[in-house]
């Protein structure tokens, strides 16, 4: 397309590049349509830019500081941390998303995807407006000067960069993928110095010195972690009663205590109630069940989740059904929202979707596959695993015990320790393996039913969780996974030792 060509047709618009928008692209590609993919922003969108992959980034550089530690005070390897770059650690952060972005427009281009650089209107039925963005395009509209000359990305991967503003027909549909950004507080919003959210703390070049963290959610959970290990004296204010309140009470617990070994402050049902700058940072006053407290940081980082891009798009208007602010779909199979032709993906979507990076590859497969004229059956979002990449790591797939129990399950779990196997003692780390199955009330010797169920805790365990994966969509019984073996020693063992109690076939655990 021209630069200067007013108007044109294709099969499929997307409005947004990220996760959710840009698998849509390539599923929709691979299928034989014709797609054009509109972002005001970068493409790879939050997850490349501002979450997941900086801040997996950063979190592996984190660990690198603890094993130096645990070298040290554990293993009596003469090492110390003597200091800490943060410039170069931003540098090898941002050359590891810019190395993503460059082989993702490398990966758009080699499909034949076209990609558009403008802020994209829907103008009602199957037309969208896309009008040119000021600013320049590529990885240095992001760069925080650590990083040097970007514009390479640009030249070797063009991206339409419009002078006039555009009417773009789709054939086949139009999918809204516009993603989420951090929810704030509106008494206290973000100032980009002192109240951070992960977007700006993904990005950041200092390590603070001491830092409060509204949220115990994964997110909060990996930046406390993250910046403990660099030395911050870090408080973790959460409203509810529970450390990743949204996992199994085990997981929460064992991560709670996981903590508070690190010397990790948790402050449980509490609430932010003041906060007040200065030029030290912040002085910050906490409901707390026993009484107000007073604590003094240099940052504050708001965690409490994120809220979709929905507002101010006139999608209502158009007759798209928003829930506070979530696109609702019509059709959880297809993800056609309540307008004929208009679909949606990621972050946008309510409950049950995840606002996961890879929830989002999911939905897109399944709306290109929709726009192609594949049926599909609606996704088991339980099905899909959630991980939180901090010290110790979690990870789950399938429904908690009190979820079961809830659905009308009668269940029997499994906890193995990973400090009752050879390499989680090794690793020195604490943890578990939870399984959470069926009770099998058929009067036979094969043990438990199907598992409906996996919650881990513990290093590399985000890794792990693919078994888990595999169980629970395989609706597997702990007998069928109990005939097969883990290698020995690995943290893996501890899948086949919970698999071969719930079995009646125990080994090492010992009996209850």
């Amino acid at each position: 397309m021209a630069f200067g060509e007013e108007a044109k047709t294709t099969d499929v618009v997307i409005i947004g590049g990220g996760t959710g928008g840009y698998a849509t692209a390539l599923r929709a590609r691979g299928l034989g349509l014709e797609v054009t993919l509109v972002d005001k922003g970068l493409v790879g969108g939050t997850c490349l830019h501002r979450g997941c992959i900086p801040s997996k980034a950063l979190l592996h550089a984190a660990e690198i500081s603890e094993y130096i530690e645990e070298g040290k005070n554990r293993w009596g390897i003469s090492a110390s941390l003597d200091k800490v770059d943060p410039s170069q650690m931003a540098f090898t952060r941002d050359d590891i998303v810019e190395k993503n972005h460059a082989g993702l427009l490398d990966h758009l281009h080699h499909d034949g995807i076209e990609v558009i650089y403008g802020s994209a209107h829907l103008a009602g039925g199957n037309k969208v407006v896309i009008s040119p963005v000021s600013g320049d395009y590529g990885p240095a509209s992001i760069s925080n000067g650590a990083s040097g000359d970007k514009s390479s990305t640009k030249k070797a991967y063009p991206v339409i960069e419009l002078k006039n503003k555009i009417e773009i027909t789709a054939r086949r549909g139009i999918v809204l993928a516009m993603g989420s950004k951090p929810r704030q507080l509106p008494a206290f919003p973000e100032d980009g110095n002192v109240i951070l959210t992960s977007d700006t703390a993904t990005r950041a070049i200092e390590i603070p010195t001491s830092v409060l963290v509204v949220g115990a959610g994964a997110i909060g959970v990996e930046f406390a972690t993250f910046y403990h290990a660099f030395g911050a004296k870090v408080t973790i204010c959460e409203a509810l009663s529970a450390v990743l309140p949204t996992e199994d009470q085990d997981v929460s617990n064992e991560m709670a205590r996981a903590l508070k070994r690190k010397n990790i402050d948790v402050l449980l049902n509490s609430q932010l109630k003041d906060i007040k700058i200065s030029k030290k940072g912040a002085k910050s006053v906490i409901a707390t069940p026993s009484g107000d407290i007073s604590l003094e940081t240099e940052k504050v980082l708001v965690a409490i989740g994120r809220v979709p891009v929905t507002e101010n798009t006139g999608l209502e208007e158009l007759g798209v059904k928003l829930d506070r602010g979530y696109v609702v779909p019509s059709d959880w199979a297809t993800l056609q929202t309540s307008v004929p032709g208009i679909y949606a993906v990621g972050d946008i979507l309510p409950p049950p979707s995840l606002a996961l990076a890879h929830a989002s590859f999911a939905e897109g497969i399944r709306v290109a596959e929709a726009l192609a004229g594949i049926h599909n059956v609606p996704i088991d979002y339980a099905g899909i695993p959630r991980a939180t990449y901090s010290h110790p790591e979690a990870a789950s797939v399938g429904l908690s015990e009190k979820q079961a129990k809830e659905l009308g399950y009668e269940v029997v779990t499994n906890k193995v320790p990973l400090t009752s196997i050879a390499k989680g003692l090794i690793y020195g780390q604490g943890g578990m393996v939870k399984i959470v199955a069926e009770k099998n009330n058929s009067g036979n010797h094969e043990g438990a039913g199907k598992v409906l169920g996996v919650h881990l805790v513990g290093p590399h365990v985000t890794e792990m969780i693919s078994e888990g994966m595999l169980i629970y969509n395989w609706e597997a019984l702990p007998m069928e996974v109990a005939e097969y073996i883990h290698p020995h020693p690995s943290l893996s063992e501890a899948f086949g030792e919970a698999s071969l109690t719930l079995a009646n076939r125990r080994l090492h655990q010992m009996g209850k």
